[in-house]
């Protein structure tokens, strides 16, 4: 009983040792493509057209204060924005803007409904988002975003979210296997305790 109790707590340890891994592996900026993390993790942050600066508080404060959008990649409050759906586990994508919080699942992560308002499921791992209600429709729409996201951007971002992906697969490899040879010497030396129990017994 004392080892079965044991080997739940090393389970649960494991089990958080695994969460803290994915945690790490995911930037904070969950709207932002990788690539921009970069630009938006100073104090103060300079707008993508080079005109003017704004303080982090004001980034994704629900209000444009900038005509370029840079200070909202996160909310609707710049319709002509793009918001970057990371979508772990199928492919990334770029979704207007005026799709974040508009009670309607357009990433498959779910990333654009985070206000509460709806609960969309992660259907990224069973093969990319789910087709629900208008999804088509919202595609065809995304087509026509001016072209701004070419092939070798598309191909590039691909690249690096396969990339982000691998390496969180090998964190989370390591950290089972580590925990599987751990389980495995505590067992060991548990049976040998027991059997040098049993001989001074007898």
């Amino acid at each position: 009983m004392v080892i079965l109790e044991s080997h739940f707590f090393l389970f649960r340890c494991f089990l958080l040792l695994a969460s803290a891994a994915c945690s790490l592996s995911h930037p904070s900026l969950l709207d932002v493509h990788p690539l921009d993390e970069k630009h938006y993790s100073s104090e103060v942050i300079k707008c993508k057209d080079g005109s003017k600066s704004f303080s982090k508080d004001r980034l994704n404060d629900n209000f444009c204060d900038r005509p370029d959008g840079t200070d909202e990649p996160g909310t609707s409050a710049f319709s002509a924005g793009k918001f970057y759906c990371r979508n772990l586990g199928s492919k990334p994508q770029f979704i207007f803007s005026s799709y974040v919080n508009d009670l309607f699942c357009d990433c498959c992560d779910g990333s654009d409904e985070y206000d509460g308002y709806i609960r969309c499921l992660n259907t990224c791992v069973m093969g990319g988002n789910a087709k629900i209600g208008n999804y088509n429709s919202k595609l065809s729409q995304q087509a026509s975003f001016a072209g701004k996201v070419t092939k070798d951007e598309v191909k590039y971002e691909d690249l690096v979210h396969n990339l982000m992906s691998l390496r969180l697969a090998i964190i989370l490899q390591v950290v089972l296997l580590a925990f599987i040879v751990f389980l495995w010497h505590f067992g060991c030396r548990s049976r040998s305790k027991r059997r040098r129990t049993i001989i001074k017994v007898l």
